[in-house]
């Protein structure tokens, strides 16, 4: 069983470290199309309402929170790294410095990614009350890309919900190595009452 659960917990602190990396990969991506299609349609950057489309300021309103996600991001990359630095993908037993990691790991990917998914709901709300008609015309007319895809903000709910995913499985991984160090324990108790 511990073999098993040895494997097991290697795999989901990769796990854990590969989806906080995927966030910030994402948070790069982010405003690509937005930038291609939205950047040209905004007379004054200092007034993102001053638009040739309405509702493109969505543009200019969304860089603090793209700025913000990709200082996040890197926070969990390292939250994540605190798990390998305090070798808690390969210990067979765990002392409070792994506790400490996963639980750091644990907290901030969760907090960072349902903020993330907040911010999210409420700019994709926005996106999809631009007036695309306009915008198309405005594609059309200076030959700029044309989208109306939600792709970017869709993609965000499914790299969140991965890192919620292997934070839970972090948190199996936890309750099975604690269920392993208790029976270990007693097994280890039960041969000294034996050799009394």
């Amino acid at each position: 069983m511990y073999k098993k659960q040895m494997a097991f917990q290697r795999i989901v602190c990769m796990a854990v470290l590969v989806t906080s990396a995927l966030v910030f990969i994402y948070s790069l991506g982010l405003m690509t199309d937005m930038y291609d299609s939205l950047y040209l349609t905004i007379i004054n950057p200092a007034n993102p309402e001053n638009t040739t489309v309405r509702g493109s300021g969505i543009y200019y309103t969304m860089q603090p929170f793209n700025s913000s996600l990709t200082k996040a991001s890197i926070a969990m990359i390292l939250a994540s790294l605190v798990l390998f630095i305090m070798n808690t993908h390969s210990r067979r037993k765990y002392y409070i410095g792994n506790f400490v990691s996963v639980g750091l790991a644990a907290v901030c990917n969760v907090a960072i990614s349902v903020w993330a998914i907040v911010q999210i709901s409420a700019f994709r709300a926005q996106f999809v009350n631009m007036d695309f008609a306009a915008l198309k015309e405005h594609s059309e007319k200076w030959d700029t890309l044309y989208t109306d895809s939600t792709f970017w903000f869709d993609a965000g709910y499914v790299v969140c919900g991965l890192v919620i995913l292997a934070v839970v499985l972090l948190i199996v991984n936890l309750i099975m190595k604690l269920n392993l160090m208790k029976e270990e324990k007693r097994l280890i108790g039960s041969r000294k009452d034996v050799k009394a």
